[in-house]
Order: structure tokens, then C-alpha cells, then sequence
């Protein structure tokens, strides 16, 4: 199976200011490009050559599990943004949010200070066990809550090239910014599934 890179749900301009269109075109129009056309060559031919990207994930390790994890990585990250999308979570989600963290601004700045504090490159994650309890986790590198049993429903990437050429070193400015630009309806939506 080919893995094609899939097509962003809003023009590369739409989520300026927050991520500006060079940063889009950079970030996933080359960063997101190689990981799956590196993906691509490493499974032609081999017993991943037909799995899922998921199952690559959960059953390979090394360059492939690098890549085929940074591509899922990256699709996740932006597909979580909308330019005028729901502000808040929803319903259930918002009330388990309440009810692990006091509040959602409580969780913001929870989430916000594991982006800041992840040493080196990463992601961070919120994610949920099969019981619907979140949690915050930081990821090194390729790191997914994937491989941990985790259903993923929100991530930042702490890797550089996706804040600097935006934000420089201010890492902390670029995780707060973010808030502005995810559409909670598809963090809802995941949580739901």
C-alpha cells in the first residue's frame, strides 16, 4: 500500500497568525512529504507493505517506526486546526476535562508547561484509556500515546521546526497561541469514537 499525503482541510494561509503560511508550506508541505515518502520507500516489498499505518507504528521499530509515526504524528497535529472552529470542548469531554483538572484553563496551562518542560524534540499529548481517563504525556522524538495503549485526542509538536520559524526560541508563546486555532469538534470527536 502507498500511503498518499493527505490534503490540508483549510489553505495554507488560514491560520496565520498563529502558523504562517512558510511555516505550513516548510512543516508539512516538506517535513510531513518526507516522512511518508521515506515511509513509502521502507515498506515497499516487505511484510508492512499492506498494514496500516497504525500497525506499522505498534509492530516496527527504528527508522520505520520513526517515520511511519512522525507521518501519523504530524496528520493528527494538523488536522486539529480550523481557522473559525468550535473554541471549547463539548459535552462529555469538557465535563471529564472539569473534572480531572478543575477547570479547562487549568488544563490548558497543565498541557501548555508539558510542551515548555519536554527536553529536546517531542510532542505532547492528551490522551485517553479505554475508561475515558485523560492524561497528559510527554513524547520524545516519534513518541505516540499510540504505543502505549492510548486513544490520542490532542497534540502539540515541540519539535523546533514547527514553532521557530514563527516564534524563534519562545516555545511557551507558540504552545499558547495554539488554543486559538484547534477545533475542539474534532478533539470531541475522537474522544467520542
Amino acid at each position: 500500500m502507498k500511503f498518499i499525503q493527505p490534503r490540508l482541510p483549510y489553505t495554507p494561509d488560514a491560520l496565520e497568525p498563529v502558523i504562517s503560511q512558510t511555516t505550513i508550506d516548510y512543516h508539512y508541505g516538506k517535513h510531513e512529504k518526507a516522512y511518508i515518502d521515506t515511509l513509502n520507500s521502507l515498506i515497499e516489498n516487505t511484510e508492512y507493505d499492506n498494514m496500516s499505518l497504525e500497525d506499522i507504528i505498534l509492530n516496527s521499530d527504528g527508522k520505520l517506526f520513526n517515520n511511519a509515526a512522525q507521518a501519523w504524528n504530524h496528520i493528527c497535529y494538523f488536522f486539529q486546526f480550523a481557522p473559525n472552529g468550535q473554541k471549547v470542548p463539548g459535552g462529555r469531554l469538557m465535563e471529564k476535562i472539569e473534572e480531572q483538572f478543575g477547570s479547562f484553563e487549568d488544563f490548558q496551562k497543565a498541557f501548555v508547561e508539558a510542551g515548555a518542560t519536554l527536553f529536546g524534540s517531542g510532542w505532547v499529548w492528551l490522551a485517553t484509556d479505554t475508561s475515558g481517563q485523560l492524561c497528559i504525556l510527554q513524547k520524545h522524538n516519534a513518541g505516540t500515546p499510540l504505543t502505549d495503549g492510548l486513544k490520542p485526542l490532542l497534540v502539540f509538536d515541540v519539535w523546533e521546526h514547527a514553532y521557530y520559524l514563527d516564534y524563534q526560541n519562545r516555545r511557551a508563546e507558540y504552545l499558547n497561541k495554539l488554543w486559538d486555532i484547534i477545533n475542539w469538534q474534532v478533539i470531541d470527536d475522537r474522544y467520542n469514537q
